[in-house]
């Protein structure tokens, strides 16, 4: 997938926060309601501009902001 069809950074838009290309929805706004049990047929109804490609581009985008943390154990 690529993510620069789909997903854009640009700091006159939202401060530069990650958003849908061509709106003002902040990828995390996505993530946030899939977290929340919404299903992507009601995402899609709250925001009709959008479409089921741009929902899972903000997953792949998640999971590669991810894919390379460090994780460190901290003990109790």
């Amino acid at each position: 997938m690529d993510l620069r069809q789909h997903i854009e950074s640009n700091p006159k838009i939202m401060f530069g926060k990650p958003v849908i290309k061509g709106t003002r929805i902040p990828v995390d706004i996505i993530l946030e309601k899939l977290a929340h049990g919404h299903d992507i047929d009601s995402i899609l109804t709250d925001y009709p501009t959008i479409k089921r490609e741009d929902i899972l581009a903000c997953l792949f985008y998640a999971s590669l902001q991810i894919r390379n943390e460090h994780i460190y154990a901290i003990a109790s």
